[in-house]
């Protein structure tokens, strides 16, 4: 008993730090858009930073931008060498790179966000995108003037066709007769960070007639924030939609709204997870009916709607949270 006590003593004597090797190393990284993204990157980027200042993690956690295939190869393998708890890898460039590396390494924790990899060191995050997409195109045929929107994908790939079908069953939920514009920015991983190329089409989409267009483009879609600036007219008022976090701000009065995904949530559960010893693989699924994905109403547009119009996109949101719309049927009936 007394050894016992001379122990407890000696342990209490101790200083925090010398416990701070239970603390977990917190690494991510992000794909090459960057943290500066005003989109995805830049939200996992934040729930990073709150978690390195709210949460008890070390200080020894990192977040490294990859600058091609090469460089995050490269990163995610210094990060397990590096004894990382665990390795967030951002978007859905970075998944490839995941599938292959996790086999390898079994004992290491991955998290992909915004894509499924089934393996079984992997915690894949992914968002119920269709849901909303469909809210953006009701949305979009609530406000339209001209009966006519756009949608600008990044690339022509499974993901934002599904965006594309989602967002036209939307529109037509509202107006069955409304016309939808759709363009893709490329055909490589450019495609999410070539606003150049996204202005052009978004400019072409609003010469055919387009009020309204919605962007799936990753850092590509600021292309047609500008376009919506530069189209915009006193007597004919052109709008954008943000997507995957809150970019109302970047112009305001220019973007009708935002699609957002709590993707800082994501990453601050996830790590919360590994604090609290109860971390899992597998699927995780955000969506309307647990707060992943809602549409941005904030200072910087709410004079762009009518109580009407508010109380009508909510009714739907929650119709959709509740299943009773089926976001991807290009049979959904209002």
């Amino acid at each position: 008993m007394k050894n016992f006590l001379s122990s407890f003593y000696f342990l209490s004597l101790l200083p925090l730090s010398a416990f701070s090797n239970t603390e977990p190393k917190i690494c991510m990284v992000l794909d090459k858009a960057g943290k500066d993204d005003h989109s995805f990157n830049q939200e996992a980027y934040n729930g990073f930073q709150k978690a390195l200042k709210s949460l008890p993690i070390s200080k020894e956690s990192k977040i490294i931008e990859a600058k091609d295939e090469n460089h995050l190869n490269q990163t995610v393998r210094s990060f397990v060498k590096g004894k990382c708890s665990i390795i967030f890898a951002v978007g859905i460039n970075n998944a490839d790179t995941i599938k292959l590396i996790s086999p390898q390494f079994p004992e290491q924790k991955f998290v992909v966000i915004d894509s499924n990899v089934s393996k079984k060191n992997v915690r894949s995050i992914v968002f119920k995108d269709e849901q909303g997409a469909f809210l953006m195109g009701a949305i979009a045929a609530i406000k339209s003037k001209t009966g006519s929107i756009g949608i600008i994908g990044g690339m022509n790939i499974p993901l934002i066709q599904k965006f594309e079908t989602a967002y036209t069953a939307g529109a037509k939920y509202v107006n069955p007769k409304i016309n939808v514009l759709i363009g893709y920015v490329g055909i490589s991983v450019e495609a999410w960070n070539n606003p150049t190329k996204a202005q052009e089409i978004a400019l072409s989409q609003f010469d055919q007639g387009a009020d309204i267009i919605f962007h799936a483009a990753g850092g590509s879609g600021l292309g047609v924030f500008n376009a919506a600036e530069k189209a915009n007219k006193k007597d004919t008022k052109k709008y954008a939609i943000g997507c995957d976090s809150n970019q109302n701000w970047i112009k305001p009065g220019m973007i009708l709204t935002s699609m957002t995904k709590d993707i800082e949530k994501s990453v601050l559960d996830t790590i919360q997870n590994i604090i609290d010893n109860k971390f899992t693989t597998g699927l995780y699924t955000y969506e309307i009916s647990n707060g992943g994905i809602n549409w941005a109403l904030d200072k910087y547009n709410k004079d762009l709607f009518t109580e009407t119009e508010i109380i009508k996109i909510n009714h739907i949101k929650n119709e959709i949270a509740l299943n009773k719309i089926q976001t991807l049927s290009k049979e959904a009936k209002n």
